[in-house]
């Protein structure tokens, strides 16, 4: 599943061109009703001849920000994909939506008509996204649901582990909670625990303020390095340009088999399941105490 550092990337790499393009028409795909939270009338008819003033994320979400009182609101559930395509490119059979948009300033011929028309399609093969239009209201209710950012400053090792110490969970469960905090799912809450020496399975309340600290560095330096490398592909997960991530050659013990040497000390890594999710970690850099 996509999280923070594939939904940046996919914002990043749409942002430039559609920043400043214009709705023509929305375009009914193979299944539209599972993805869409309202009518295809309703959606089709609210975005035609909007202009996109902006693409922001808020956790794991993706908001197109469109002129007047509605945001675009994307969740990429599994397998979801947002592409630019030129018109006449072919349709994928899992394609379940298209918005046709009219670009601000020219772009590539691979990617435009002679109108400067040009398509972003939602692809999804197990259906599991979800895409909305939510008004000022609807954003911030779904924002207001959500926990800090993690790279945002204003987040401090204190006021993390004082939300921490509210729960009577482990911590890697507490991590995927996205009321704790937003945008992290299994590989980077993994890779940060590793990171920060902290085995998956201890209480939140065990924690001290110093691991607490400890893990929002490790937390902030993963997912900034997951950016950097415009994130984990694993199987599906693209940005907007089709173009796959690297961070998958980086990952420490995320997807690592249950034996595999450590990479730090060489101790074999093992496996548990934590609020249904696999983890990995090493017994001996993440001792449970």
């Amino acid at each position: 599943m996509p999280e923070l550092p594939e939904v940046e990337t996919v914002r990043r790499t749409l942002a430039p061109v559609l920043v400043g393009a214009t709705v023509v028409a929305a375009v009914r795909g193979a299944h539209p009703d599972d993805i869409l939270l309202d009518p295809w009338p309703v959606f089709a008819r609210s975005v035609r001849g909007r202009e996109i003033e902006s693409l922001e994320r808020r956790g794991k979400y993706l908001a197109f920000r469109l002129r007047g009182e509605y945001r675009l609101v994307v969740h990429l559930g599994m397998t979801g994909e947002l592409r630019l395509s030129h018109p006449a490119a072919p349709v994928s059979p899992h394609c379940h939506l298209a918005l046709v948009l009219r670009s601000a300033h020219p772009l590539p011929p691979i990617l435009v008509d002679p109108r400067q028309r040009f398509l972003l399609r939602y692809h999804d093969i197990r259906r599991f996204g979800r895409i909305a239009l939510l008004d000022p209201a609807g954003w911030e209710m779904l924002s207001a649901r959500l926990g800090p950012e993690p790279l945002d400053p204003a987040l401090t090792a204190l006021a993390l582990w004082e939300r921490l110490h509210e729960r009577r969970s482990p911590i890697k469960s507490a991590l995927l909670d996205q009321a704790l905090i937003a945008g992290v799912g299994n590989i980077y809450a993994d890779e940060a625990l590793f990171r920060a020496g902290i085995h998956p399975e201890r209480h939140c309340t065990t924690l001290r303020p110093d691991e607490v600290e400890r893990l929002l560095a490790a937390l902030r330096a993963v997912l900034t390095e997951a950016i950097a490398s415009a994130g984990t592909t694993i199987r599906d997960y693209r940005d907007g340009t089709g173009r796959a991530g690297s961070y998958q050659f980086q990952l420490q013990v995320y997807g690592k088999e249950p034996g595999t040497p450590c990479p730090r000390c060489g101790a074999p890594l093992e496996r548990v399941r934590i609020a249904g999710r696999s983890s990995t970690f090493c017994p001996r850099c993440q001792p449970l105490r």
